[in-house]
């Protein structure tokens, strides 16, 4: 078994975590290194272009690990182990990773030739030229609003997963993260933000693969053992053939077929991912670093998930397990079982992937609201453009702070937050519908795109209308993996028909 806190070492409690000297050394090294690291004045950050786009100039190894890093929170680092680590749980949670891969090659194939035909900033330029600037600047302001809202409840639940690995009051968590992470945000732009991805992906993964093999070192009988208990205990279980469009599991077809909408939706009309792409050297580029991190996201998740399976098999022989929640139970080990010097590296790794999320937010949010908004608006240009978007940074992440902070003042529950969620997932979907409009149609009229606009956020409002009501029987809400393709197809059809119906008579 690993031996907990080795008792010659003092310990040292930091906001009622205790740590030992070199769990903070190799804590503190980390923080200190990454804000200085992507703080320092980076070369041409004076343009628009290189703040907001890296020169366009970003090789496609790094955008990949980029890409890989914006998508994986600190929620999945702590909280995937618990699908698996549950009674009853499994790896069926990774049926959804065929439809990222699919969803991703469509985008590729239908997309990327859109955004890279021209010396596009943001995703949302492309809407202008079918539907006119009206059109852009409302599906630019509806990401901004959904962004902010959206990350600012990602903060707020990375905040309690924090809380719970580290012992730190929330705000002090929402906190230190915002600040520490704005820094180097503000300062360096996009380049500092994606070095600082590759980094913290690099970081984080090291530190799961590390905790897998402790726990493989500390379950008598080591891999042969939890594989064992994992067939014995049906955690090893993978494919489930039902549809699945209603009820709260994950099956092979709300997997391959929301999947892929879902992420046509995230990797193909949110301007979090799509500013990357715009980063790369050229369009195949490009299409090489997205289409490589679905097979990565998958083996990620499949890492997650096995380790959730060795973390039932560690509590299954020893104390510590009894009564905790799925979400706990990688947490308690880090905190409980794994010697000095590591916990302090997985510590490091908690917070990198919190810190990934969050500065692509921040600056995807900052990129859209320059050349969407403020500049069709108030006609910033050049140097200004630059510190416009490093104000925008800046407000930004008080404003997602600000929503986390609310969150938590108001005791919202966790479901209601993930409801929340999944109604901002819905809104991509919604973009997405936009963007199939305007593909299928051409050039058609502002009112008919804007027609479509409404019916996809009043569909989004039946939906989660409809499961709200039914927050008591799960076996009759929609499964969220579905929102994008609801949303989108919603969009779509009222889109058409009102272009139809408003088509000029010949």
């Amino acid at each position: 078994m690993i031996p907990p806190l080795l008792p010659p070492i003092p310990l040292i409690p930091v906001l009622g975590v205790v740590l030992a000297p070199l769990d903070l050394v190799i804590l503190g090294s980390y923080l200190l290194v990454t804000v200085v690291w992507g703080s320092w004045p980076k070369k041409g950050t004076q343009s628009a272009e290189r703040y907001l786009l890296g020169g366009r100039d970003l090789a496609w190894p790094l955008l990949l690990l980029s890409i890989v890093a914006t998508e994986t929170s600190t929620v999945t680092f702590l909280s995937l182990p618990g699908q698996s680590f549950v009674e009853g749980g499994d790896l069926t949670f990774l049926q959804i990773t065929a439809g990222y891969v699919v969803g991703r090659f469509v985008v590729i194939a239908l997309l990327l030739p859109e955004f890279f035909r021209g010396q596009a900033f943001t995703a949302y330029e492309v809407l202008e030229d079918r539907f006119g600037p009206g059109i852009r600047q409302a599906a630019s302001v509806l990401f901004l609003v959904c962004r902010t809202l959206a990350d600012g409840l990602r903060l707020f639940l990375t905040g309690l997963a924090l809380q719970q690995a580290l012992g730190w009051d929330l705000p002090t968590c929402v906190a230190a993260i915002t600040v520490m992470t704005a820094i180097y945000a503000t300062l360096g732009g996009v380049s500092s933000v994606v070095w600082n991805d590759a980094v913290q992906l690099t970081i984080y993964l090291v530190g799961a693969a590390l905790a897998a093999w402790l726990i493989v070192q500390a379950v008598p009988g080591g891999a042969t053992a939890i594989v064992d208990f994992g067939v014995e205990t049906g955690r090893l279980h993978l494919l489930d053939w039902d549809f699945g469009f209603f009820g709260g599991k994950m099956t092979f077809w709300s997997g391959l077929i929301g999947g892929a909408f879902l992420s046509l939706a995230t990797h193909g009309v949110d301007h979090l991912m799509v500013q990357r792409y715009l980063c790369a050297r050229s369009q195949r580029s490009a299409a090489i670093a997205l289409g490589l991190s679905g097979p990565v996201v998958a083996l990620q998740f499949l890492l997650f998930l096995l380790i959730g399976v060795g973390l039932a098999a560690f509590y299954a022989t020893n104390p510590g397990g009894e009564g905790l929640a799925g979400d706990q139970a990688f947490a308690a080990f880090i905190t409980n079982h794994v010697p000095t010097g590591v916990r302090g590296f997985l510590f490091a790794a908690v917070i990198a992937a919190a810190m990934s999320t969050l500065s692509s937010s921040l600056n995807s949010s900052a990129g859209v609201a320059v050349r969407d908004v403020f500049k069709p608006l108030l006609g910033v240009e050049g140097a200004n453009s630059v510190r416009v978007a490093q104000l925008a940074t800046i407000v930004f992440a008080l404003l997602q702070c600000a929503v986390a902070l609310t969150a938590h003042w108001t005791v919202l529950g966790s479901s209601v937050i993930n409801d929340v969620l999944a109604i901002a997932g819905f809104t991509t979907g919604v973009l997405v519908g936009l963007f199939a409009l305007g593909m299928i149609c051409g050039r058609c009229r502002p009112l008919a795109a804007a027609i479509a606009l409404i019916a996809g956020v009043v569909a989004g409002a039946a939906l989660f209308g409809w499961n709200w009501s039914n927050m008591g029987s799960p076996n009759h809400q929609i499964h969220w993996t579905w929102n994008a393709l609801i949303a989108s197809s919603s969009t779509l059809g009222a889109g058409y028909a009102a272009a139809k119906v408003l088509e000029p008579q010949p």
